[in-house]
């Protein structure tokens, strides 16, 4: 075997004995050269063939800042030394990492999970995207999958190097303490987590399985485009196009875009050349066909029908892509008074890029025009989906129509004042150009981090929606996207962001209890405000409740077979509080809100006996509401990907079109809220 320890290769007779590798200059010699403990190897990499000259070559690094380089002539032989190498220096506790091949193996400094005051040594194997990581605390974790990373940077100065690793609320810090094994480390995980080649399911992906230079594009222009006349129809510079795309294809997880820095139309110039270059294309050549032969089924419940059934043969990756590229431009028709994009005129667009052809071929936009206009049955989208999708797309555009009346057009003219654990002059924070993507969480980041909160262990910063009495309060969920909650406020509300006091006792609650229902007697009261107007009827009552995974049942008494009300979950908003003026029985109360498609707001108030009781009520709420994700299974960083835009300095969007048509687009689709998403 051929080993070097400067780069050149020289012919070495090695032997790998009790833990100790040592080389000899031929099998005939008795004392070695060298020797190579196996206590002392902090990490065993496997180079792609030909990387070094040599056809098959291994690294094995030392804690003494030493590289050795072994080289073999068979794959067969390279193979079982890494093998045996490995098994001699990694102990039995990550052992479970020898179970498949690797491109690097070794241990490393890091801090995870609850125990971020001191780096302890863990193990870790890279395969392909996958990075399995061996604590000393616990098992082996669930892979982190290095392409659906949400961040990947590195943090700290060149002496002190830290890589940030975060992925489904989970964060890894990894740090670099010894320099050259983690100079290996910190390429090839930055070589695995970037898009592999052309093709949907190499691209670096999001939680929902989208690639994310998809959601990037689709994401921007649903926040700057979706007024803007002409949109994908138009075409934007072919040099900034191409530009951006290459951006996109290296890393698109760190491409931010910007509005004043890239236009509306390169955007979805480069999305649409992304679509129409897949090799495979979106709908796969396979199945490309059978789509097109079932645009011309005469019958439309048997065509919605074969349409549903091809959407099941597509990949994961495929699938998911293809559903919120729909989505999205469901969106953008919505609007087609103002952009003059109405689903024909998206469908002439997208039929020829998405299936590739040269626009000759008519079943192709019909494809695409039949699954804009079935949109909610093809893709079984239910009610909760069309209001939060109409709430966000509402809040974007009457942000836009309020910039166009005060005459500046500027992304600085909306600002967020959230105040910092009490309403106070003194605590005031103004947020200005809230993304559509921000979420509660990093709006409390936000907050915590321009007033130097640190967050410690078991503080649970939450940010809360509070009526101006402050008589309730509704705690949101960390993933709860901020914009639609903004515009829904009022002037009887403000936000404050606070450590949430019950939350640690609602987590152990949940943690303890068996199944996810929950039942028992609370006092009742109905308030019905319909447009505004206050009805209060009666006052409170003792009634039976249940809460399961779907609804809220109202029962008149425990035998009670028949509920009186019941209510889907997931369609209710739940305060802690409960307004003094109608005397609760008690001060452990919380108010129910439901929303009605005539914008009827319908409100129970319910009160529990015990302190405890109303903790494990509101505990159960959440969790039957989130499937289960009450809180960031990894404690918050204090760190945030939110734009650093100074106010009234960047324009929202170039707007084409007069503010009433702006205005008269935005009645249309705020007047019957679902009417847009219902006829279909």
């Amino acid at each position: 075997m051929g080993a070097s320890g400067k780069g050149e290769f020289s012919r070495r007779w090695c032997v790998l004995s009790d833990g100790v590798l040592s080389y000899y200059e031929n099998e005939r010699a008795v004392t070695p050269n060298g020797e190579i403990r196996a206590s002392e190897i902090v990490c065993l990499a496997v180079p792609p063939p030909d990387t070094h000259g040599f056809e098959h070559t291994f690294e094995v690094y030392t804690e003494g800042e030493r590289l050795y380089l072994f080289g073999l002539e068979s794959a067969e032989q390279a193979h079982e030394w890494v093998k045996c190498i490995a098994k001699a220096f990694v102990p039995p506790l990550a052992e479970d990492l020898l179970a498949r091949d690797f491109e690097r193996l070794g241990r490393l400094p890091y801090k995870a999970g609850l125990s971020l005051q001191r780096a302890q040594e863990g193990w870790f194997s890279l395969s392909g995207s996958e990075l399995r990581a061996v604590f000393p605390e616990g098992p082996c974790e669930e892979p982190l999958q290095l392409r659906k990373l949400q961040e990947l940077s590195i943090q700290g100065d060149s002496e002190n190097q830290v890589l940030v690793l975060v992925e489904r609320r989970r964060t890894l810090y990894i740090q670099g303490e010894r320099r050259l094994d983690f100079m290996g480390w910190l390429g090839a995980i930055q070589k695995a987590a970037a898009s592999l080649g052309d093709t949907l399911s190499e691209q670096q992906l999001g939680d929902s399985d989208i690639p994310v230079i998809v959601y990037r594009c689709v994401d921007y222009i649903t926040q700057c485009g979706l007024t803007s006349e002409g949109i994908y129809r138009k075409c934007g510079q072919t040099s900034k196009t191409q530009r951006l795309l290459e951006s996109l294809r290296q890393d698109a997880r760190s491409v931010h875009l910007k509005e004043g820095e890239q236009h509306v139309d390169d955007v979805s110039s480069a999305l649409k050349r992304f679509l129409r270059d897949l090799p495979d294309g979106l709908f796969t050549r396979a199945q490309r066909l059978a789509w097109l032969e079932a645009s011309e089924i005469e019958d439309e419940e048997e065509k919605v029908s074969r349409y549903r059934e091809l959407l099941v043969r597509l990949p994961p990756v495929n699938r998911a892509t293809v559903k919120a590229l729909i989505s999205h431009l469901y969106c953008v028709q919505c609007f087609s008074d103002t952009n003059q994009m109405n689903v024909h005129n998206l469908a002439i667009v997208f039929g020829p890029t998405l299936f590739q052809t040269d626009g000759q071929d008519y079943k192709a936009g019909h494809v695409v025009e039949d699954l804009i206009s079935h949109y909610v049955v093809v893709f079984s989208v239910d009610e909760e989906e069309l209001r939060k999708q109409r709430e966000e797309i509402t809040a974007i555009v009457k942000m836009r129509v309020a910039g166009t009346a005060s005459g500046t057009q500027h992304a600085g003219d909306f600002i967020c004042t959230v105040y910092l654990e009490e309403k106070k002059a003194e605590t005031e924070q103004h947020i200005k150009v809230i993304p559509a993507s921000m979420t509660a969480e990093e709006l409390t980041l936000e907050i915590l981090d321009r007033r130097n909160v640190g967050i410690r262990e078991k503080d649970y910063w939450t940010c809360f929606e509070v009526n101006e009495r402050e008589e309730a309060e509704r705690p949101l969920h960390f993933a709860e996207k901020v914009l639609p909650i903004l515009h829904g406020l009022g002037t009887d509300s403000h936000l404050v962001v606070k450590k949430h006091q019950a939350m640690e006792a609602m987590l152990l609650y949940l943690a303890s209890r068996v199944g996810d229902t929950k039942h028992g007697m609370m006092k009742f009261r109905e308030d019905r405000s319909l447009l505004g107007l206050g009805l209060p009827s009666g006052g409170f009552h003792d009634r039976y409740f249940i809460l399961n995974s779907s609804c809220l049942r109202l029962y008149k008494e425990v035998r009670s077979h028949r509920p009186e009300k019941e209510w889907s979950v997931k369609s209710l908003k739940v305060y802690l509080g409960v307004k003094k003026k109608l005397r609760p029985p008690t001060c452990w109360g919380f108010t129910v809100v439901h929303e009605t498609e005539k914008h009827e707001k319908q409100q129970w108030y319910l009160c529990c006996d015990t302190q405890m009781e109303l903790r494990e009520w509101f505990a159960t709420f959440l969790f039957v509401q989130h499937d289960g994700l009450v809180w960031p299974s990894e404690p918050s960083r204090v760190s945030r990907a939110v734009p650093e835009v100074r106010l009234g300095s960047v324009s929202l969007i170039p707007l084409r079109g007069s503010e009433n048509e702006m205005r008269r687009s935005v009645a249309a689709f705020t007047s019957d809220p679902l009417s847009l998403l219902r006829n279909v």
